[in-house]
């Protein structure tokens, strides 16, 4: 498997934290040194390891955000 890199470009948050330590985060990712995404997945503490995740654009993530608004839970 090749090497993926990536730069977290910024936090905004913890959505969960599983037992073992791992945490659900949004994140502002740069992957292989391309543009930016916002990106939902699972990290180790020092941000070394990551589960499989959801990267959004900007317009991607506004549309999310509309759905989730308009849900009644």
């Amino acid at each position: 498997m090749a090497n993926i890199k990536f730069d977290i470009e910024y936090e905004y948050g913890v959505i969960s934290e599983s037992s073992k330590g791992w945490k659900k985060e949004l994140n502002l990712v740069s992957w292989n040194n391309n543009k930016a995404k916002y990106d939902i997945r699972e990290w180790d503490e020092e941000h070394e390891k990551m589960g499989k995740g959801l990267t959004f654009t900007a317009e991607e993530l506004k549309s999310l955000k509309e759905i989730l608004n308009s849900m009644d839970i």
